[in-house]
């Protein structure tokens, strides 16, 4: 199967495809981080070189819910990040549409103004053998949602929250990923359901 990974830098996807005989590639504007076939660029380029499948992670900076308070900053709309939340839906949309058989996009949950569809699926690391919290979104097109590979009952959050209000006393948390980087990479065990399942 020809596979493109769109919007990883990380290479843990496009490894677990390699790792099971599929002719996988990874593309991103930045450098991949593991040594493997890697196009350092913009993937619309890349949408109609007849791939079979396509995972996608665009980038949900502008998207994401969790971006609320520099969205409207003192309840008052950011025209500037405003307009860089529709290019970023435009993106979405010509990853989710692109001619590829079967599409996978995952993303966190974004904002209700963005007017996104509906997601296929909504997954957890703790689902696929890894012990943290990341609400995940997949849209899913020609492929059958995951099933649970591994549930831990135990599990701490990924990602920071509400970390504005913990100076107001509110609770928040510090999660364990420091850095965009970490905010962004697959877990290996979504990883390899995704290889396992849709491979």
């Amino acid at each position: 199967m020809k596979v493109l990974i769109a919007c990883e830098f990380s290479g843990i996807v496009r490894d677990a495809f390699l790792t099971r005989g599929h002719d996988a590639i990874s593309c991103d504007i930045i450098p991949t981080e593991r040594e493997g076939p890697h196009i350092e660029g913009d993937v619309l380029d890349v949408l109609d070189e007849n791939w079979d499948l396509m995972i996608a992670h665009p980038p949900c900076t502008y998207l994401s819910r969790a971006g609320a308070r520099w969205l409207y900053p003192k309840g008052l709309l950011n025209k500037d990040r405003y307009d860089k939340l529709l290019e970023g839906r435009a993106f979405f949309f010509e990853l989710l549409n692109a001619d590829i058989p079967k599409v996978a996009i995952e993303n966190p949950t974004p904002f209700k103004i963005a007017e996104l569809p509906s997601p296929s699926q909504i997954i957890q690391p703790f689902h696929f053998g890894e012990p943290y919290s990341k609400r995940t979104l997949l849209w899913l097109r020609g492929l059958d949602p995951l099933i649970p590979s591994s549930i831990i009952d135990i599990h701490s959050p990924w990602l920071p929250s509400n970390t504005s209000g913990f100076r107001r006393g509110q609770k928040s948390t510090k999660g364990k990923a420091s850095s965009s980087k970490d905010y962004s990479r697959t877990f290996q065990g979504i990883a390899d359901a995704m290889a396992s399942q849709w491979g």
